[in-house]
């Protein structure tokens, strides 16, 4: 939190940098406002007149005294106080006429206030303004009605308040400065965890679609290679499959890294991501590739669509549990996909009655696509289940909470 003071900028640094310099030009100023106060008659017929009297050199002695010890005021503020209070006290009892020394003791009790708290400063300037007054009504030689006297009063008083009001402001703006520069690091910390959660998004979705395609190009290229010399035409046909599962791959490689462009960029997707309306084709996919799979979908009567973290969610587990059947389980294996609108909740499960073998390679291997799948449940709030089956084969079950 700044304050625009213009051309008063460069002196304002200046001051704070100097504390001492500055201490004792204001000492200086006192020492001369002092001095040319006491030359003036506060009782002239017509109100105050200067130069009809002139101070004696002990408050002469008293005054410079005052202002020397206010050069120290910020460093050795009680002791400069007391300091002060002394003099004032002393020029009080003997001063005739009396001099403003007591200038110099408002200006202590002013940089007290300041500096410490509430009932601190109170307690010593009431006492200070108790003590003074008194002894200016009761030893000094003018009556005790004196409107100087009073004036004492006042004076310490308002030094007090207003040394208290500066403290409190500085108080208020630095709690507004603490509570900008925390509110700021909070909204640092959210957008670093945004942008960590993000990147994890990212890394799942392109873990998904690269581990889904690489499988089935895999395969294909395989089958393409058995089959070269003996059924060209077959050959051919897994080719083309080939061809159109790295041409998908690259569309969602493309859509997916799109994600990390700037929003003004005109090559940045357009396209909604996957769910469950494209379920078919991502079954048809598996099905060229050679693997049987048998799809139930039952989303409910009432036709309310799922929301777009759950569609996606529900769509990536169904390919990445489709993928690990092909990559892993045994020949001729079937897969079964289900997925059930259950309360509030949507439940996907992925089955193969693959062999015990292929089950072990699956829960041995070291990639990423089981833990992928338990993060995307447990991130809506749900759960992920992966493990072989009572008799063979292997089970994906998933429970995604709509809500």
């Amino acid at each position: 939190m700044t304050t625009d003071l213009g051309a008063f900028a460069p002196t304002r640094h200046w001051m704070r940098s100097h504390p001492l310099a500055t201490d004792a030009v204001l000492a200086l100023g006192a020492l001369v406002s002092m001095v040319v106060g006491s030359f003036a008659d506060p009782h002239g017929p017509h109100g105050p007149t200067f130069g009809t009297q002139t101070p004696e050199p002990l408050s002469l002695l008293l005054m410079v005294l005052g202002a020397a010890a206010l050069v120290f005021r910020r460093r050795h503020t009680r002791t400069v106080l007391a300091v002060t209070i002394g003099l004032c006290l002393l020029e009080l009892s003997t001063g005739e006429p009396r001099a403003p020394v007591a200038m110099s003791t408002v200006i202590a009790l002013y940089t007290l206030a300041s500096l410490t708290d509430r009932p601190t400063t109170w307690r010593i300037a009431l006492l200070t303004m108790a003590g003074l007054t008194g002894v200016a009504m009761l030893a000094g030689p003018l009556p005790w009605y004196a409107q100087e006297n009073i004036g004492i009063f006042a004076w310490t008083g308002m030094a007090a308040a207003a040394g208290d009001a500066v403290r409190s402001r500085r108080a208020f703006i630095d709690a507004i400065r603490e509570r900008a520069e925390r509110a700021e690091r909070t909204r640092e910390e959210e957008a670093r965890r945004r942008v960590a959660e993000e990147r994890l998004r990212i890394a799942r979705d392109l873990h998904d679609v690269v581990a889904h395609h690489i499988a089935l190009v895999n395969v294909q290229a395989g089958v393409a290679a058995h089959v070269m010399d003996k059924r060209p035409d077959q050959a051919k046909e897994a080719l083309a499959h080939v061809r159109d599962a790295s041409r998908s791959a690259l569309n969602e490689l493309r859509a997916t890294v799109g994600l990390l462009r700037q929003s003004g960029d005109p090559e940045a997707p357009t396209e909604p991501a996957p769910g469950l309306a494209v379920l078919d084709e991502l079954v048809g996919t598996f099905r060229h590739a050679g693997l049987p799979v048998k799809v139930m979908v039952e989303l409910g009567r009432d036709g309310d669509p799922l929301p777009a973290a759950v569609d996606l969610a529900a769509y990536r587990v169904i390919q990445e549990a489709l993928t690990n059947v092909r990559k892993h389980a045994g020949p001729e294996v079937q897969a079964e996909v289900s997925v059930v609108r259950v309360g509030a909740s949507v439940e996907v499960t992925v089955l193969d009655d693959g062999g015990a073998a292929a089950a072990e390679d699956r829960g041995a291997g070291g990639g990423h696509g089981l833990l992928g799948m338990r993060e995307r449940a447990t991130a809506l709030g749900g759960s992920c289940f992966a493990g072989p089956r009572f008799g063979g084969g292997y089970r994906v079950h998933a429970v995604l909470p709509v809500a």
